[in-house]
């Protein structure tokens, strides 16, 4: 079993920038994948970022392509994301992801262990 803890969530203006950690439980889960997905109320989860195993090959979603970054040290079980020029859209529980494999998926089927997220909420 593989626990995921995220942190450095909080409440920004628009413009301002954040940067989101999550740590698994461990050590093995520096050989998967890891993804950050996120769920605004009223909306399904989406998939945001992801990384391999190795801290290359970012994925991103179209939304945050430019703003945000996906970080992580060669084999590494922690992952982070920067967020920059956040936007009121932005708004959302942000959800740090394991995936089965060793590579990153914008598909949230392919991650099999989820933190418990943590709130972003961008003010206009």
């Amino acid at each position: 079993q593989v626990q995921l803890v995220e942190s450095g969530g909080g409440l920004v203006q628009t413009g301002d920038s954040l940067r989101l950690s999550c740590t698994a439980s461990r050590r093995t889960a520096s050989n998967n994948g890891m993804g950050w997905f996120r769920q605004a109320p009223g909306k399904e989860r989406e998939f945001v970022a992801a990384i391999n195993w190795r801290g290359g090959s970012p994925l991103y979603s179209d939304a945050v392509k430019g703003r945000f970054t996906i970080f992580r040290e060669y084999g590494q079980s922690k992952v982070d994301l920067q967020m920059n020029n956040l936007q009121p859209e932005d708004t959302a529980i942000y959800y740090c992801a394991a995936a089965r494999s060793s590579y990153g998926s914008s598909s949230a089927s392919q991650y099999n262990y989820w933190g418990q997220g943590t709130q972003v909420t961008v003010s206009s």
